[in-house]
């Protein structure tokens, strides 16, 4: 007999359907590919070019604070908006990796990473009715949380055509009067893109003409290849309009510690602090003054940086030699491109892949090689280069064997 709960949950999540759903998420999916072929080819390695984090942690420096700081007794209590040292250290990072002033007092709340503040912002700015633009492929966090307040959400296909920018002018004017918030994300998650200056610069122009606010995801900012980060917030009159999320976990291996900012408009980002503070209790403070010296030292990202660079330098040669139209991306860990339409085995047999999912499933099973499927916007995969390697001479190991796997059949585009 059914419990008189399953009645009782929210339409958001369900409703009295909740639980019954029976669709496998791509992800899990993923995992019992990967199992099954570990069991299957229990000698054989699994690569794994599908993880979306750091595959080291966190610098020694900042393990050695957050260890000396957690014995403090002064740290042990709540920090609810975060320390004054955290937002010192936002603010010197803006101006001098990003070339931005914003004033610590009032334009930088701490957050317990991205995923949370985008999971808060939406209770600042969405009433029932409301539509959120948002990028796809992309991080679904805003939009989720802006669709449990009632809110709609449009989506922007992200097309190789348009340099995986989106085409804002293609919204109708119908769509721009009930829009309240455009989300981006630069560099971007999963199809590695950069934004232009002239793009934030639209962006900008845009939101002040349709009145958007504009919440820019930067948690992949300082993750580039060359030059310096860009953010949309060293546009002119882009405070008027526009917050910058940033994020710790990527840039300085820092995923688990939960911890970023937010930072601009002034009464975008005390609003948000108003929601926060009702919503959490802060990040501990241990974990915010290692994060201080994370910010106050950007060369520790441009050292990862050369990392997953030297790895993409490897990577693409060899998935180009493949027929893939692999193109370096301008920063983040993500290499983007599309799935063949089929393959034929040295066997002879011809497979067929109508998604980047039935690609993907084939690469782990016949390959023993993890992707991540992509299938928004068209059929694509994405390519990890954070997978497990002890150094560049295992590197070069690792993509040689992905090279000999990847040989085993003929791809068909």
């Amino acid at each position: 007999m059914e419990s008189y709960i399953q009645q009782l949950f929210a339409e958001r999540i369900g409703g009295a359907n909740y639980g019954k759903n029976t669709a496998i998420y791509k992800f899990e999916k993923i995992k019992r590919a990967k199992a099954a072929a570990k069991a299957a080819h229990p000698d054989r390695e699994l690569i794994d070019m599908g993880v979306g984090e750091p595959d080291e942690p966190a610098p020694a420096p900042v393990v050695e604070i957050l260890s000396r700081e957690a014995g403090k007794s002064e740290n042990r209590f709540y920090t609810d908006n975060g320390i004054p040292e955290f937002k010192d250290a936002a603010a010197r990072y803006m101006a001098s990796a990003c070339g931005v002033d914003v004033d610590p007092k009032s334009e930088v709340i701490h957050s317990i990473g991205s995923k949370a503040a985008l999971s808060i912002l939406p209770a600042c700015l969405i009433n029932p009715g409301d539509v959120t633009i948002m990028t796809t492929p992309g991080y679904p966090v805003f939009g989720t949380h802006a669709r449990y307040y009632g809110g709609e959400v449009v989506n922007l296909p992200l097309t190789e055509e348009n340099s995986f920018l989106p085409d804002i002018d293609s919204l109708s004017k119908e769509t721009l009067r009930r829009s309240k918030v455009l989300v981006i994300n630069y560099p971007n998650n999963p199809t590695g893109a950069g934004a232009t200056r002239a793009f934030f610069e639209k962006v900008v122009s845009f939101a002040k003409t349709n009145n958007l606010i504009v919440i820019h995801d930067a948690a992949y900012a300082g993750l580039i290849y060359e030059g310096s980060p860009l953010s949309i917030l060293s546009i002119p009159g882009a405070k008027d309009v526009a917050i910058e999320l940033h994020s710790l976990s990527k840039s300085f291996n820092m995923t688990g510690w939960r911890l970023g900012f937010v930072t601009g408009n002034p009464l975008l980002v005390r609003a948000y602090a108003d929601v926060k503070d009702n919503s959490d209790s802060g990040q501990f403070a241990a974990i915010q003054k290692a994060g201080a010296y994370c910010l106050d030292h950007p060369e520790l990202t441009r050292q990862i940086s050369v990392k997953y660079s030297r790895r993409m330098d490897l990577l693409i040669p060899v998935l180009k030699k493949h027929g893939f139209n692999a193109k370096k991306p301008v920063g983040s860990f993500f290499l983007y491109v599309k799935s063949p339409k089929g393959a034929v085995l040295s066997s002879g047999e011809r497979r067929e892949f109508k998604s980047g999912e039935d690609f993907s499933q084939f690469m782990i099973t016949e390959m023993m090689v993890s992707t991540v499927p992509w299938d928004d916007a068209g059929s694509f995969v994405r390519w990890s280069v954070t997978f497990n390697a002890n150094g560049p001479t295992d590197e070069e190991r690792v993509i040689r064997e992905i090279d000999a796997r990847l040989a085993q059949a003929k791809f068909e585009f």
